[in-house]
């Protein structure tokens, strides 16, 4: 096995960003993890983001895409709340 994990940055906006404090993390993950897997960690650390697990759409590397993509090292990976306004 040549790696035992990958390397992604998670880009955070809105309420992700507020609950972290930052607007990016770089997260090491094993391999062949779902990218609905950033948002699961996200509510285990951060409760208060449960409000937010079914409306919450996934982008990886500026593509919107279902939440069981995989991931792969060097992914970038949006997590993108509901936005209001217009």
């Amino acid at each position: 096995m040549s790696n035992s994990s990958i390397t992604v940055t998670v880009k955070l906006f809105a309420a992700f960003g507020e609950a972290y404090g930052v607007s990016e993390l770089t997260v090491e993950l094993a391999p062949e993890t779902p990218v609905s897997e950033v948002l699961e960690s996200s509510i285990g650390q951060y409760p208060q983001l449960e409000q937010w697990r079914t409306r919450t759409r996934f982008a990886i590397n500026l593509e919107f895409v279902s939440p069981d993509t995989i991931l792969t090292d060097g992914d970038e990976v949006v997590l993108i709340p509901p936005v209001s306004g217009g």
